[in-house]
Formats: C-alpha cells, structure tokens, sequence
C-alpha cells in the first residue's frame, strides 16, 4: 500500500460508516506518519462550555468571552484528557506544531495561560481523540469510510458545529444529498 500523509486534512465520514463513534464525524488530522494517526473529532460538543471546564480543573476564566464557547468530544481516546487546538502555535509545555501557527497542546499550561486573561486568540478544547495504528486508517481509506480534503482551518473557529460537516463536504463540491451509503467498486 503506498504511504499517503493525511495530516492537516479533513476526514469525513462516510454515510456507510458502520461506528456509531465516528457516524457523520468531521476529524481534524493533526498527524500522520507511519507509526499510525491522529486527530480530533470537531463536530461533536460534549454540552459542556469553558466555564464549566474551568471549573473542574479549578483554574479562573477570566476571559469571559470564551465563558459559553463549546468543550468537544474529540474521539474515544484518553477521553479524561484535554487536548487544544490553537493559534497562534505559542510556548507551551507539550504542543505539537500541526502548521507553522497552528499547535495541539496537552498541557495544562494552556489553559492556565488562557483562565489568566492570555494565552492563544483562538483555541477548540476537547476531551479524547481519535487514533489509529499503523496502517490502519488507510485500510479504512481503501474501504471508503472516509472522504479527505485539505483542511480549511475556519471552519473549526469561525462555523458553528452543526454546519461544520457539510461544509467540509462543500469543499469538495459534495453535496450531502449526493453521498449514498452503500460502496460501490469497478
């Protein structure tokens, strides 16, 4: 199988996805190399915001203007864990540089940063994250599970959750009508 790198790509599930986990999920693919991949859901809010969140770690938020911004479930792994989608990249304690101004940190510094009136302009929280080994989402490319295109960044800071899968698609011309659940193969 040839090596294809899906990082800082949109993946899209297809209809016929089978996993009520990923159904209809729009992953952000942070890395992809040939240990495995990466990424986190961004179209699924867990119905809990920054305030509440803040809460629970016990750091104050004091930029209130992110008080009611949605915490998301970001896949099934470490679901007990924070992950930050951030710009600009910033100095953090354990961030991974995804582009030159965009990073996923997992640190608490972050957030600390953040409950003290700094820290990124823009950021997307959410808990887990979705991970596959080595060769194994390719295997799910080859069986159409997903459709992939470059990430258009906006849509994670700049669209509500529920417009945000469609509007991945319409980045490929796609519309929702168009798609069928069933594979069909040449």
């Amino acid at each position: 199988m040839s090596s294809i790198d899906l990082s800082r790509q949109f993946l899209i599930a297809m209809p016929s996805m089978a996993d009520p986990i990923f159904a209809r999920a729009l992953v952000f693919v942070c890395d992809h190399n040939d240990q495995g991949a990466m990424g986190v859901i961004v179209n699924r809010p867990l119905g809990m915001d920054m305030k509440t969140l803040f809460q629970q770690v016990d750091i104050e938020l004091k930029r209130t203007e992110l008080a009611e911004q949605d915490i998301y479930f970001g896949g099934p792994v470490q679901t007990d864990r924070g992950f930050v989608l951030h710009q600009p990249l910033g100095n953090w304690q354990s961030t991974m540089a995804v582009e030159d101004d965009l990073g996923l940190t997992t640190s608490k510094d972050v957030l600390a940063a953040v409950g003290d009136g700094g820290g990124p302009d823009r950021l997307f929280v959410s808990l887990g994250y979705a991970g596959w080994e080595a060769g194994q989402l390719e295997g799910e490319m080859a069986q159409n599970a997903w459709l992939n295109v470059d990430a258009d960044i906006e849509l994670i800071f700049s669209l509500p959750a529920e417009q945000r899968y469609e509007a991945a698609l319409g980045l490929l011309g796609i519309d929702m009508a168009m798609l069928s659940d069933t594979a069909g193969h040449a």
